[in-house]
């Protein structure tokens, strides 16, 4: 092959699906692993309290689970619906990794845990420590708005599932003038009496 004769590059195809896919499970591991872990603690008088990151924020794993069923949606659409399928899992990165951000200094859910403890409302939590969780989901959802842009730049390329998935269209009958067609129509999935 001469100097001239340089391949082209190859298109990226299942590698690119492949790659969306592991990030996207990664990424879900990662913020629903975290978010069930302890991102603050404190003292509430003599007790200790912690709050896990569900406690702080709902979202992060609500978003964790939607970039997962949106990797599923991915196959079953195609065009336009799978550009939608790519922005939806880009904002849901997006939101799990900064509502990760936002919780890694929150205090409030500590404190609310620090009064349900103590029984007297308006009750602060006192030594106040944070773990790295909330920074654990934050690259959970870093990996998944990764993923949200790998579909919107290469979904278009990626397969999708066969007509063999699509709902059946109804076909007009054949005509049937013997009892052999009738039978023949039967075998097909027909219902040769439909008018």
């Amino acid at each position: 092959m001469s100097a001239d004769q340089t391949p082209a590059p190859a298109a990226p195809s299942r590698r690119t699906l492949g790659v969306m896919l592991l990030l996207t499970v990664l990424s879900a591991v990662l913020v629903l692993t975290a978010a069930g872990r302890t991102w603050a603690e404190g003292r509430a008088g003599t007790l200790d309290v912690s709050v896990t990151g569900g406690a702080i924020s709902e979202l992060p794993g609500g978003l964790a689970l939607v970039g997962l069923a949106a990797a599923v949606a991915v196959f079953a659409v195609r065009g336009v619906g799978r550009l939608a399928v790519g922005a939806l899992t880009l904002l849901a990165g997006i939101g799990a990794a900064a509502a990760s951000v936002s919780g890694a200094g929150d205090t409030a859910a500590l404190d609310t845990e620090a009064a349900r403890k103590l029984a007297l409302s308006g009750s602060a939590a006192t030594e106040v420590s944070h773990t790295a969780w909330p920074w654990v989901a934050l690259v959970g959802g870093v990996l998944l708005a990764l993923a949200g842009l790998l579909t919107l730049r290469y979904g278009r390329r990626w397969p999708a599932m066969g007509s063999r998935y699509e709902a059946p269209t109804r076909k007009a009958p054949a005509t049937t003038d013997t009892p052999g067609d009738l039978w023949k129509a039967l075998d097909r999935g027909e219902d040769p009496t439909a008018v």
